[in-house]
């Protein structure tokens, strides 16, 4: 079996999660010797998650600890996280516990095996522990779904995750132009114009409230639609969006033929 120790790079964005940001360093630490780096990037936090991620990254090699001066939204946190990445596959883990990185494992297992070049994690492929929580989220994230499938020709069943994990010669080429929580509609759009083998996995999910500290709303929903026609119709036409299709279909055909495929 091979050795995939020091592969893999977990991309955490930060922004006033000093409840729970230490929870989440110590689960992906957890994770062991596959785990490479940690790359924390505060969002311009104004309550002490610089301090408690500092501390953490005191005494541990693995984290890669990045402030920002100022609040720039998700997308901008990620985009930074990416130039700061090593490893050989990448992975968005937010910090509110949402996400458990027990499963992180099943996420980029298919990576790991060679079969894909993206896996993103579903919560409604097969239900698993998932939080009872807002319908109006369910029915947004349906529709923002439906439409990005319309445009992609895919059957994905969850855009909107947290969880997508990637091969670095696929996410570390696309310069990310969209603001706040538009980086997933980005993603998925312009993944899907390359040959990058995109899959799916269950996972679980455990929502939080407004009143817990979520931070997504109706103009995320709103911006998101905004997005999906943009980088679909719009972007991969750009010379911007012709480089990252050629830069990826290269590369992964390099990879290919390396191996045999």
């Amino acid at each position: 079996m091979p050795d995939h120790a020091g592969t893999l790079s977990v991309l955490i964005p930060v922004y006033n999660e000093e409840k729970y940001v230490g929870e989440i360093i110590t689960r992906v630490l957890a994770l062991g010797p596959v785990v490479k780096e940690l790359v924390i990037v505060d969002d311009g936090s104004k309550d002490r998650t610089a301090e408690v991620v500092q501390a953490r990254a005191d005494g541990e090699p693995k984290i890669l600890f990045h402030k920002s001066p100022k609040n720039g939204g998700k997308t901008a946190a990620i985009r930074k996280a990416l130039e700061l990445a090593t490893g050989d596959v990448l992975i968005v883990q937010d910090a509110d516990l949402e996400y458990d990185p027990a499963e992180i494992p099943d996420v980029i297992a298919p990576i790991l095996a060679g079969q894909a070049d993206v896996v993103f994690g579903s919560r409604f492929l097969v239900r698993k522990a998932a939080r009872v929580h807002y319908f109006s989220h369910y029915l947004a994230n349906s529709f923002l779904t439906f439409l990005s499938n319309c445009l992609t020709n895919r059957n994905m069943t969850d855009i909107e995750t947290g969880y997508k994990a990637f091969r670095k010669e696929v996410i570390q080429p696309l310069k990310l132009t969209s603001k706040g929580f538009g980086m997933e509609v980005e993603i998925t759009a312009m993944v899907c114009k390359t040959k990058a083998r995109t899959y799916e996995v269950p996972i679980s999910y455990y929502g939080r409230a407004y009143d817990e500290g979520k931070k997504i709303g109706f103009w995320d929903g709103v911006a998101a639609l905004w997005y999906i026609g943009f980088y679909n119709l719009i972007q991969p036409l750009t010379g911007s969006g012709r480089a990252y299709k050629n830069t990826v279909n290269e590369s992964l055909a390099r990879t290919a033929a390396a191996v045999g495929h």
